[in-house]
């Protein structure tokens, strides 16, 4: 069982690191846009500047969210498929009513798992709205 807690700025590194991995891992097609001192002033600079983040164990898993958005969830590879990520979601789905966030609809696993979890498409996009120029999805859920 995973610990979670809500991230300190001691846990920035080890995020931009995660962050970095899974999405080589994980998504693989996306173009690698920034280096890893960037991603790291981002997570720094922006993500915990704007966002609630929680970790799950020794950094295997994080969630940034705001007021109605997910706007980042990562698990490491290994730890997929162990209700990791549903945990870190439920967090965000207790202290929301609604979210959103965006997927790429290459990510067939993540639309998958946020379908399980309750959300479902609202919009499909080309990609010319996100960094990666990836067609993307736009997902909601709301609490019941």
């Amino acid at each position: 069982m995973h610990t979670i807690r809500r991230a300190q700025a001691g846990d920035i590194e080890a995020m931009a690191r995660l962050f970095r991995a899974v999405r080589r891992a994980c998504l693989p097609y996306l173009p690698n846009l920034h280096t890893a001192e960037k991603d790291l002033a981002f997570f720094r600079c922006h993500v915990f500047a704007e966002c609630e983040v929680w970790v799950a164990g020794a950094i295997d898993g994080f969630i940034a969210f705001r007021a109605g958005w997910v706007d980042h969830l990562y698990v490491r590879p290994e730890c997929h498929r162990r209700g990791l990520g549903k945990a870190l979601l439920e967090i965000a789905m207790d202290a929301n009513a609604s979210l959103r966030l965006w997927v790429f609809q290459r990510n067939i696993a993540a639309i998958a798992f946020y379908d399980a979890c309750g959300f479902h498409e609202i919009e499909r996009a080309d990609g010319s709205r996100n960094e990666e120029r990836e067609p993307d999805v736009l997902m909601a859920w709301t609490r019941a």
